[in-house]
């Protein structure tokens, strides 16, 4: 009988699969090394088992240890495989800006999960390096992993993935590209490569936000550079030591946008379901288009599976509200889209002036219609509100006729968004669009920013 003894047996021996659509214009055969048929879904699986059997051997974990960790969500699932099968407990730390569903998998498989704050500093004490450190000093017979720092976590790589793709393209891989986030992957991987072959590439692909690519190329680390984004599972704001610069031959950026619109495109034209940071992986090959020619051989890695990321990447108004959405917006009705169910707020002429500040607080919006019985008879915008507060507090008892500005023009729901846009201007914050239904909906400045791709 063929069978694995647990599920850990089955991790590893990933398929790879060539890629037709999406990269028909490059002159290369381009074959991706896809992870998430590992069974936690992830790369992670590899470094995670890894690592708790390394330190199961040199005693840093003890029988019936508590296993803590920062992740964004892959790791914590490799681990929490281990601890279910080898009967640790596991605390899994994790930042906010990592999807629903990876928490509540997390959750699944026994871990408990503690949410950080991500726009904090790397030293900040409610960070989840700094918080993931605390619990492992504060809980008795802890052993706090360090996927950034630990070894182990290359070591996986160069033992396991980098002989697999070696094997499977006997030997012709001429580049390796993929995320780089703790470094493992690509440090382990690349080392194992160039020592089969010197002449093997290695490329890295960070993000807009991360420090890695600049680094690389100046040796100089630009706190600058670090600031918050999207894209889960790659990136740094700190030097992971498992990043090894030295087998890296460049890195390239992506973009937030284009992770999430190629993540979605893999799905479409290649039947690929993978996460963020796969589609960050193939952007920036097709980035990197000039370094290819036709006998060379371009190994991708997609990381994980694209099931944790529905409520995010596989969103529509997840996409739409950030402007991912590649959504050809021509009219006013397309600018009008995501509020279109919404009904239009409006003030009266004889009501006062704090009925429409309360609106604005309510609603919060910054202009709004004023009507009476003929129809748009003006408009109040909270600068003007402002100043007209700070000449007279006794203004919020006023009726709103004394303080409105003239109302907003109207236009068809056919207009061009050149139309609509010429109208914006200092004096005029607004312009309300009149549908076929007789209904009304405002245009803002925000909605014209909103529609920019």
């Amino acid at each position: 009988m063929k069978y694995a003894h647990n599920i850990l047996e089955t991790i590893g021996n990933t398929p790879m699969v060539k890629l037709n659509q999406i990269t028909k214009e490059l002159p290369c055969t381009v074959l991706a090394k896809v992870e998430y048929f590992n069974p936690g879904h992830s790369c992670k699986d590899r470094m995670a088992l890894k690592m708790v059997e390394d330190a199961e051997k040199d005693g840093r974990l003890q029988p019936g240890g508590t296993i803590i960790e920062g992740t964004s969500g892959n790791t914590g699932m490799g681990l929490a495989l281990a601890a279910i099968i080898k009967g640790y407990k596991l605390i899994c730390v994790i930042t906010d800006k990592q999807s629903k569903e990876k928490m509540d998998i997390l959750r699944a498989v026994g871990a408990k999960v503690i949410v950080c704050p991500t726009d904090v500093e790397p030293d900040d004490a409610r960070s989840y390096y700094s918080v993931s450190k605390r619990l492992a000093e504060e809980t008795p017979n802890a052993w706090y992993v360090n996927q950034y720092d630990n070894p182990s976590n290359a070591q996986a790589n160069y033992e396991q993935t980098g002989p697999e793709i070696w094997e499977q393209t006997e030997g012709k891989v001429t580049h390796f590209i993929v995320g780089v986030g703790t470094g493992g992957t690509i440090s382990g991987v690349g080392k194992y490569l160039k020592e089969q072959n010197p002449n093997v590439k290695i490329w890295g692909v960070d993000t807009y936000g991360s420090v890695f690519k600049k680094y690389h190329e100046t040796g100089v680390f630009d706190e600058n550079e670090v600031y918050s984004y999207v894209t889960e599972g790659i990136g740094e704001d700190i030097l992971p030591k498992n990043v090894d610069f030295n087998v890296i031959d460049g890195f390239t950026k992506v973009t937030d946008k284009d992770a999430a619109v190629y993540t979605r495109r893999l799905a479409l034209e290649e039947g690929l379901f993978v996460g963020m940071s796969s589609g960050s992986a193939i952007k920036g090959l097709l980035q990197l288009k000039d370094e290819f020619g036709p006998d060379d051989v371009v190994v991708v890695l997609f990381h994980d599976s694209g099931s944790r990321y529905v409520g995010k990447i596989f969103n529509d108004d997840w996409m739409r509200d950030r402007g991912y959405l590649e959504e050809e917006v021509k009219k006013a009705i397309d600018l009008i889209d995501a509020h279109i169910d919404q009904p239009l707020v409006i003030a009266r002429t004889e009501e006062l002036v704090a009925h429409a500040i309360d609106r604005m607080r309510k609603f919060k919006i910054s202009q709004i219609p004023v009507i009476d019985i003929n129809g748009f008879a003006g408009s109040v915008d909270e600068s003007d509100l402002f100043q007209a507060f700070m000449e007279n507090p006794n203004i919020a008892e006023k009726p709103i006729r004394e303080v409105m500005g003239a109302a907003y023009p109207v236009v068809k729901a056919t207009a061009s968004i050149e139309e609509v846009s010429a109208l914006m201007t200092k004096e005029n914050q607004a312009v309300i669009v009149a549908l076929d239904n007789g209904k009304h909906h405002i245009i803002t400045k925000h909605d014209i920013i909103n529609s920019i791709k």
